[in-house]
């Protein structure tokens, strides 16, 4: 089996590859990746000499490069993306052009060379917030900031060629992921890393939008049985329901670390910031799926992660980041 993993430089992909490579030994596994700001092969440095692992730099916005790339797969996962919600608010354009556009190109050359089967990765957040109950996969598509509306985008397209074409292609809409690699914008790891510089933790408004914080472990083994018995033009919640609010998280983070609570800052709240994320995952685990991280067991790992790993976090933590994080909470 060969199978092409786009994005697999950025943090879920890079954690599907090193499943990969230690569930299924006898797979080919190309990995495209832009390398983007998240992009980072030093995600995948223990693993970049296996001799059916192959990085090949290039763009899903580039026929040419997917061309290269799929040359010979059997299968697709889709990561790649522009995903950060306050990114797309600051410049939607470039979540479109990845997320919609890169689709469209590499579905384009899937279905020129038969592949078969093609994962497209999706979010909870296509849903939009939802106050009680959870999210099923048949209920309306509601996005809130231009990166779930760019995500929902690609996944339609991608059901469009499932519907027009009989392309074998699955879609998965997965809760929050945390844990190792993850770049340092998103809540958990930026939260984990400022506390272990004894930085402020700057919480969104009044800290109480609930989130599914899986562990992307758990990720991993859920695509990898969609890949063996999921049908296709089906789509699959992916959450471990981890509902935990975002200030009992931070506070959480503070208590592992042994920091203390003065550390959160309540800072302004970002714009159409969705309230709660919550998904129904019965059609997942009809197949036989269960999580092995409950909330505190995915959060304490990751943030043991980035204690034991300051070499892979500090040096991302200077140069654009730091421009970001200035523009980002300097002000708020």
């Amino acid at each position: 089996m060969k199978i092409l993993i786009t994005g697999g430089a950025g943090f879920i992909g890079s954690n599907f590859i090193h499943y990969l490579i230690h569930t299924r030994p006898d797979w080919e596994i190309v990995n495209l990746d832009k390398l983007t700001y998240a992009g980072n092969l030093a995600n995948l440095k223990d693993v970049e000499k296996d001799p059916l692992y192959k990085f090949i730099k290039g763009d899903i916005c580039h026929p040419a490069d997917v061309k290269k790339a799929m040359a010979g797969c059997d299968m697709v996962v889709n990561f790649a993306a522009e995903s950060h919600v306050d990114r797309s608010i600051e410049e939607p354009g470039s979540f479109l052009r990845t997320d919609i556009l890169g689709v469209q190109v590499l579905l384009e050359e899937a279905k020129r060379i038969g592949v078969k089967r093609f994962v497209q990765i999706s979010t909870d957040e296509v849903y939009g917030s939802i106050a009680k109950g959870a999210f099923k996969e048949t209920d309306s598509l509601n996005p809130s900031s231009p990166y779930s509306a760019s995500k929902a985008g690609g996944e339609l397209l991608a059901r469009s060629y499932w519907v027009t074409y009989g392309m074998p292609v699955i879609i998965t809409r997965a809760a929050n992921n945390i844990g190792p690699y993850q770049y340092p914008e998103k809540v958990v790891s930026l939260f984990a890393t400022n506390a272990l510089e004894n930085k402020e933790l700057p919480v969104y408004g009044d800290g109480l939008q609930v989130r599914d914080y899986m562990h992307v472990y758990d990720h991993c083994t859920a695509l990898d049985l969609i890949l063996k018995e999921g049908k296709f033009g089906e789509i699959y919640n992916i959450g471990a329901g981890n509902e935990m609010p975002n200030l009992e998280m931070a506070k959480f983070i503070l208590r592992e670390l042994g920091k203390p609570e003065r550390l959160i800052r309540h800072v302004t709240d970002r714009p159409g910031h969705d309230r709660r994320y919550a998904l129904d995952c019965k059609k997942l685990r009809a197949l036989d799926w269960q999580p092995e991280y409950d909330a505190e067991q995915a959060l304490r790992d990751t943030v043991r992660w980035y204690a034991e790993n300051r070499w892979w976090w500090e040096p991302i933590k200077s140069g654009e980041f730091r421009q970001y994080y200035e523009r980002m909470y300097g002000k708020r």
